[in-house]
């Protein structure tokens, strides 16, 4: 029997109306993991790599799951995903694209360069609230991730 553990889920959003309305959904959902935000590619290396800001771990811990915008300024999403996958360190880390593009060539490149899932943002709140609820049923209640070492 695995007892539930509620990792932390690190969130990748430039958008401040988006981070809220991902944050008061997700509390609504009485979700019990802990979440943490970076705004841009820049940070995310930072915090993953727990340097810059971010050296204390207890300011950065390992993500259980990384909910990843792929349009943000600096270092986008792509080659943020591209480098933590080829990072053996970090690519069993489950990185769910959550993005506006619906863009065939990005879904199969984030697919091909490791991407465990791709969720378009939906253009009205119910929808956004029924994708938000399917992610965070599987992703973090149902899914079972692997141990970090």
């Amino acid at each position: 029997m695995i007892t539930k553990l509620y990792e932390p889920l690190l969130i990748v959003e430039d958008s401040d109306a988006d981070f809220d309305i991902l944050k008061h959904l997700m509390e609504e959902m009485v979700v019990q993991n802990s979440i943490y935000r970076c705004e841009d590619g820049d940070e995310v290396l930072d915090f993953i790599y727990q340097q810059g800001e971010y050296k204390n771990p207890d300011l950065a811990p390992r993500p259980a799951v990384i909910l990843l915008d792929l349009n943000l300024p600096g270092t986008d999403g792509r080659e943020i995903l591209d480098r933590l996958k080829q990072d053996r360190q970090f690519k069993e880390i489950p990185i769910v694209v959550f993005t506006t593009s619906a863009n065939p060539q990005d879904i199969q490149f984030c697919y091909q360069k490791g991407a465990n899932g791709y969720l378009i943002k939906p253009m009205t709140f119910s929808e956004l609230e029924k994708t938000i609820r399917a992610f965070v049923d599987y992703w973090l209640e149902v899914n079972t991730p692997p141990i970090s070492n």
